[in-house]
């Protein structure tokens, strides 16, 4: 049986070592001056940085083509796939960063977890993760069991010029508990929700489970070169802020702490949290990602305002110099779709919402993106279009 009394695990104990450090260090290749790492710190970039997330995938021919014959969580094990499908949209949009062709669900797949992608259903579990045995059963990965992503990131790292970085990412506790205890996508978390109140102690020892696996998945794409990672929280926008609060946000915040030794640059993002944008700034991100709901300069002025109430009110978590962030998005996908004229104009408008939040001193700076993942019947050259207006802007 599991422990649900156990105590957590420690940010210490899911701390880099300083050579750990220092092997990240020296891996990464990105020139300190890439618009994108520049923005992050509040300078001011050589040009606006821009990505997209699901930049990478279906919306590309040549993606297709390739994956014709392999499956999805084949091709995120495969190294020489790995590398080519997340440099073919950055070398057809001029992306300023690589997103690194991945899967949520990836290191449960690694560490022995009995998944895999259905075509249009998603990620599905062989068996699902909702009692303490079946908890205590789950494995945690080890980095031994993720040499095929490090070989993939050393191909990236041997295309990519200097002024564009790679991003590495993972799925944050919330949402990876979710696809277990559900057994694949749900429309209303019902299941999950019902376990996190009906048997809290079960719940948080999943969750216990759960950080040192992402942990551990940022980690090996930090240490093999990635110039900065991404924390999906897919479906934390489905809580209420308190539940946020309460059964997600202590174990986001371990993560963050564990890996900011590294020194690299952490997004955190997740879909219909307009509501939780300032509790998820407070777990320590240096940028918040926004999805198309909220305009960037409104959703910075939010995050601005909770975190300087926040630290009025003695909230350890954000000391004085914790009171901004840089921000990230935010174009509704759809507008990919409607044409050229729609696409500078809603371009146009997004950049001028950054640079808005910057001037009222509210974010350091603003990245350009969508404010959820490309949609898969997206004309490429729609894509590159966007790319080259933000450019131009």
């Amino acid at each position: 049986m599991v422990d649900l009394n156990s105590s957590p695990v420690g940010v210490a104990d899911l701390r880099p070592t300083e050579e750990a450090v220092a092997t990240a260090r020296a891996a990464r290749r990105a020139s300190q001056d890439a618009p994108l790492l520049a923005a992050v710190r509040g300078e001011t970039p050589s040009r606006r940085p821009a990505w997209m997330m699901r930049q990478a995938g279906r919306s590309l021919p040549e993606y297709r083509e390739l994956r014709r014959e392999v499956g999805m969580l084949d091709s995120c094990f495969r190294p020489d796939l790995l590398a080519e499908i997340t440099m073919q949209p950055v070398r057809r949009h001029d992306a300023d960063a690589a997103i690194l062709f991945s899967d949520i669900v990836v290191p449960l797949k690694a560490a022995g977890v009995a998944v895999d992608i259905v075509a249009g259903r998603g990620p599905v579990l062989e068996s699902p993760v909702r009692s303490a045995e079946a908890i205590q059963d789950l494995p945690v990965v080890e980095a031994a069991q993720l040499e095929a992503v490090v070989e993939g990131i050393g191909g990236i790292l041997e295309e990519l010029r200097d002024d564009q970085v790679l991003i590495g990412f993972a799925g944050a506790p919330f949402t990876l508990a979710s696809y277990l205890i559900e057994g694949g996508p749900s429309k209303n978390h019902g299941v999950t929700k019902a376990m996190m109140y009906s048997q809290p102690k079960l719940w948080h020892a999943l969750m216990e489970k759960l950080t040192p696996t992402v942990v551990r998945f940022l980690k090996v794409q930090i240490e093999a070169g990635a110039d900065a990672v991404q924390l999906f929280d897919s479906w934390a926008g489905f809580l209420s802020l308190r539940d946020y609060r309460e059964f997600v946000a202590p174990y986001t915040e371990r993560i963050i702490a564990a890996v900011r030794p590294y020194g690299v640059p952490v997004t955190h993002f997740g879909v219909n949290t307009g509501e939780l944008l300032g509790e998820m700034a407070a777990v320590g991100p240096d940028m918040i990602g926004v999805d198309w709901k909220t305009p960037m300069d409104v959703a910075a002025r939010r995050v601005a305002a909770d975190l300087a109430a926040a630290h009025d009110a003695g909230d350890p978590r954000v000391p004085a110099d914790r009171t901004v962030r840089a921000v990230q998005g935010n174009l509704d996908p759809a507008i990919l779709l409607a044409g050229p004229d729609v696409i500078a104009e809603q371009v146009a408008r997004v950049v001028a919402e950054g640079d808005r939040a910057v001037a009222e001193g509210n974010a350091l700076g603003h990245v350009f993106n969508l404010g959820h993942g490309v949609l898969p019947e997206t004309d490429p050259d729609a894509i590159t279009r966007a790319f080259a207006e933000v450019h131009e802007l």
